[in-house]
């Protein structure tokens, strides 16, 4: 079992800011000794998983099918990207779906429309869950201990000035996302990125994911983000919740 820890700790090694590294970084990023890195990678080698230039070694494309059967069985992406695309061409904006995985968001489906973060989002690209709106729509509608793990274990770290470091204030944000439906972040993640979020429901009423919208702070005024943001955010939510519905 611990082999099998390290071995996906080697994969996750590589990122959108580290596509390719040598065996000393990979060791390093894991959190293991070259020597165990090396097996790994030969390993992960041999299986197609991972490729050498001689120098630094990367991801192959392969690796993609260690993350089809989850996203397969979970049917949101294929059901979601529709109503992404719709919302996005409605308003002109990147929207995106993600799901909670421990103190992160994972995005499982993306319509971008213009890069304004200093770092590509794809499906698969992970963020911390108390600076992202989609990650406080889930962890408002998540059970206590899974709040207070995130809350109490794991770092409130300050990504940029204005990020919610303090436990209790996060908690009171939460707690307001849950009452109103929805969630509006500026700033928290990187500086100039606000973006807005929704909850989506499973069939029997629990929240499985979140969609968002994001878009350049300051590009919209509060009106038009309550009479045009928001409402179009929340249909497209509720659209994708229907088909989740249907057998």
């Amino acid at each position: 079992m611990q082999a099998f820890v390290r071995g996906l700790a080697v994969i996750r090694a590589f990122d959108a800011e580290n596509p390719e590294l040598t065996l000393s970084d990979v060791a390093r990023r894991a959190g293991v000794t070259r020597a165990a890195a090396g097996r790994f990678l030969r390993t992960l080698q041999t299986l197609g998983y991972v490729r050498n230039d001689g120098r630094s070694f990367a991801l192959t494309p392969r690796v993609l099918e260690l993350g089809y059967s989850y996203l397969s069985a979970l049917s949101l992406p294929e059901v979601a990207q529709p109503h992404l695309e719709a919302l996005s061409r409605s308003v002109g904006e990147s929207a995106s779906a993600a799901v909670l995985d421990g103190a992160e968001v994972v995005y499982v489906a993306r319509v971008p429309v213009r890069r304004i973060m200093s770092v590509g989002i794809t499906v698969g690209t992970r963020f911390p869950a108390a600076a992202t709106s989609m990650g406080r729509v889930l962890l408002a509608a998540a059970s206590a201990p899974v709040r207070d793990e995130v809350l109490e274990r794991v770092p409130l770290t300050a990504l940029t000035p204005r990020t919610l470091t303090d436990p209790d204030a996060l908690r009171h944000e939460l707690d307001r996302v849950r009452a109103q439906g929805w969630a509006r972040v500026d700033g928290e993640l990187e500086p100039g990125l606000q973006s807005l979020a929704a909850p989506v429901r499973s069939r029997g009423g629990e929240v499985v994911a979140a969609i968002n919208l994001s878009m350049t702070s300051g590009r919209y005024s509060e009106a038009e983000v309550a009479e045009r943001l928001i409402p179009a955010l929340l249909t497209a939510a509720r659209a994708i919740e229907a088909d989740l519905r249907t057998p």
